[in-house]
């Protein structure tokens, strides 16, 4: 089941052929955890949204408000099999005929949602997690790269080339050649007591766990937090490195190269995120 446009259905009825988000990737997203029929994070993820669809010229309906936000994606997952947790997605696009240049600034938005097995956030420690550099493309620094928009072409083929390379995931340099984030995480380092992670303006997602951790690491007394560039070659330096995002949580990287890592900050890290949660 979906819901389109504020109707839950077996399918949207959405065709291609002259559908914007398809044809130019005139869209944007935001993925959103359900645990027992509250969207964590819900205010975070409802004014990311907001400030993305003013960034990119489309119209925001008068409905668009926070409670009609969490309320829709809510009336999908009733809909679905019962379970605790759920991974859904919301999507806005532009509506319309034109070509580059749109005829309307109107929107439609579909929310699509699949069952989720983890409720609270945890960490596999006997997982082995090993990363590489994708180098066959970069990030540039600028707004449109902070945003969730359906343009990741990137982002897939790096994908890909993990898959094909038996890597669990890649780091992606921006066009200064900067670490700036993982295929669909942001990116934490921590060197002694300092816990680093690059800005925002180096041209990496603009993440609602990326804050969250942030929040969560300045009031620890024996953490400092740092936003600033990460080198390729900071990354063997570090001695701990893990990646953040709202479904997955924390996921800690345990090798890079012939570099191997601890997860001690990671753990505590997911304890706190559980308890500022309430999750059990």
């Amino acid at each position: 089941m979906v819901n389109f446009n504020g109707n839950i259905q077996e399918t949207s009825g959405i065709t291609i052929e002259n559908n914007r988000g398809f044809l130019f990737g005139d869209s944007i997203f935001e993925t959103v955890k359900v645990v027992e029929g509250k969207v964590l994070f819900a205010e975070d993820h409802y004014f990311r949204l907001m400030a993305s669809m003013r960034i990119c010229r489309m119209e925001i309906p008068m409905r668009f408000t926070l409670e009609f936000f969490e309320d829709e994606i809510i009336k999908l997952t009733e809909s679905l099999p019962q379970s605790k947790a759920y991974r859904a997605r919301f999507t806005v696009f532009r509506v319309g005929d034109g070509l580059y240049l749109p005829v309307s600034n109107e929107v439609q938005f579909i929310v699509t949602a699949s069952e989720n097995d983890q409720v609270a956030y945890q960490i596999n420690e006997q997982a082995a997690y090993e990363m590489e550099i994708y180098k066959d493309a970069y990030v540039t620094k600028q707004l449109f790269s902070t945003l969730k928009t359906n343009n990741k072409m990137l982002h897939i083929a790096g994908s890909v080339f993990a898959q094909e390379n038996g890597y669990d995931n890649c780091f992606l340099l921006n066009s200064e050649k900067n670490v700036i984030e993982a295929l669909q995480s942001n990116i934490f380092m921590l060197m002694g007591n300092t816990l680093v992670t690059p800005p925002v303006s180096d041209g990496c997602l603009n993440g609602i766990m990326r804050k969250k951790i942030l929040e969560i690491a300045s009031a620890m007394p024996n953490i400092s937090v740092e936003e600033k560039s990460i080198s390729p070659f900071d990354l063997q330096k570090a001695d701990e490195i893990f990646l953040t995002n709202v479904i997955k949580g924390i996921q800690p990287v345990t090798k890079y190269k012939k570099k191997s890592f601890q997860l001690h900050l990671a753990k505590e890290m997911v304890a706190q995120l559980n308890t500022v949660l309430n999750l059990a």
